[in-house]
């Protein structure tokens, strides 16, 4: 039977590299190890780190929206707002019929 290689593999580094937007195959190859270790064993830290990598791109987008970039106050408007691009209409938007008498 083979026995399991051990791995020398720091919890805050994988947080860290999964906060900086690496994949857990560039992760496992960063430890010397499979994509399947990082995932079955480091799940935790891979969670928190992304979720700090959000979390730090929506302030980075907040403070560009505050700056007055159009872009992603339309983009931001469309994600947390619901806004769509173009005009919906209805009957009652129809234009009136004008005439000269």
């Amino acid at each position: 039977m083979v026995r399991p290689k051990k791995y020398n593999i720091d919890t805050e580094q994988v947080q860290n590299l999964a906060r900086f937007g690496c994949t857990n195959i560039e992760i496992g190859d960063f430890f010397g190890c499979s994509p399947d270790t990082i995932e079955k064993g480091y799940s935790e830290y891979l969670r928190k780190g992304r979720a700090e990598q959000k979390l730090r791109l929506r302030q980075l987008q907040f403070k560009a929206a505050e700056k007055g970039n159009a872009a992603i106050l339309i983009w931001l408007g469309k994600q947390i707002l619901g806004q769509k691009d173009g005009v919906e209409s209805t009957d009652d938007d129809k234009p009136l019929a004008w005439s000269y008498d």
